[in-house]
């Protein structure tokens, strides 16, 4: 599939006082194609509502290109919003209405007629299940039921590309799982959708390409597997002192127990990266015990996107 999003140095710095200067997004370089499911993954804080901002023409960025549908995203940016819809984390339901009435004025503003906009919102309606509750007061409405009316707003004037910034904050499972299940009927349906989270699992469900994000700058980018994959093997956590941790020699421990590719320590608890992490644990648990090291707790289980982060910048989402 072509790239229909191409990102050169994309760059948002606020203040004009050197010294005093604070780099939102840091250079940033992505080619996202068409029709896929991308994530902008990081910590809260990260850069990433920083950059949906810019790419949804809300925030001009202070230096670098970018090319959205064939279309420069400064100079062409009246015509880039006809391509693209964009849901907020805050959303934009006017509460004292119904989300039909949402739904029916935000397509007059794109201008549509009156017959037009309910056509358009009855197809809305259909395709996002919304039928249970759109004629009531947004007001009366679960998280999950605003955020997809939210969705069916960004919809309305039918973008070739539609943005959702953390689509899923603040959901309970549920209603996550039906935001799922929108989110991967649209990309069924060809649509591009760009979404930025904090939440890892969903980041590895839903996107088929993820960019890691962390302080501005992209530290990794690919799909999840060939991310996980880059790691190697599994991971086996040990948990002990930290005196312990402390007169541990990795480099040594690396050495005289075959199959450890890497050690990383974080809290009291050493990331073991290993082959074949099943037939390995009895080894090391041998080690540690011929070196009079007690263990809390060890556990094994196969890389994730929180691994790779950790391998990334030394630290966890959490931290």
């Amino acid at each position: 599939m072509p790239n229909i999003i191409n990102i050169q140095n994309l760059r948002k710095v606020y203040g004009t006082d050197k010294k005093k200067q604070v780099v939102a997004v840091d250079d940033i370089s992505l080619q996202i194609k068409a029709g896929e499911i991308f994530g902008l993954l990081g910590p809260n804080g990260a850069g990433k509502t920083t950059t949906m901002r810019m790419l949804t023409t809300l925030l001009l960025p202070t230096s670098g290109t970018v090319e959205i549908a064939g279309l420069n995203l400064v100079t062409q940016e009246e015509k880039v919003r006809t391509k693209i819809g964009y849901v907020s984390q805050s959303g934009g339901l006017e509460r004292s209405a119904t989300g039909r009435e949402n739904l029916l004025l935000q397509a007059q503003i794109f201008g549509a007629n009156a017959k037009q906009a309910r056509v358009r919102v009855d197809e809305l309606i259909h395709a996002l299940g919304l039928e249970e509750f759109v004629d009531r007061l947004v007001k009366t409405y679960s998280g999950g039921q605003r955020r997809r009316v939210d969705i069916a707003l960004g919809m309305v004037h039918r973008p070739e590309i539609l943005f959702l910034d953390e689509p899923t904050a603040g959901l309970d499972p549920s209603s996550r799982a039906k935001i799922w299940e929108v989110v991967k009927k649209l990309a069924h349906q060809g649509m591009t959708i760009i979404m930025s989270t904090h939440y890892l699992d969903e980041a590895d469900a839903l996107c088929e390409h993820v960019a890691i994000i962390d302080h501005g700058r992209v530290i990794t980018y690919g799909s999840p597997a060939e991310l996980k994959r880059e790691i190697g093997g599994d991971i086996v956590i040990l948990r002990v002192s930290s005196q312990a941790v402390g007169h541990l020699d990795t480099q040594k421990l690396k050495s005289e127990i075959s199959g450890v590719k890497d050690i990383i320590i974080e809290h009291g608890e050493l990331h073991l990266v290993v082959d074949h992490g099943e037939q390995l644990l009895p080894t090391i648990l041998r080690y540690c015990d011929s070196l009079k090291i007690v263990l809390s707790s060890i556990a094994l289980h196969h890389p994730t996107l929180d691994d790779v982060f950790l391998q990334k910048t030394g630290r966890t989402f959490e931290q």
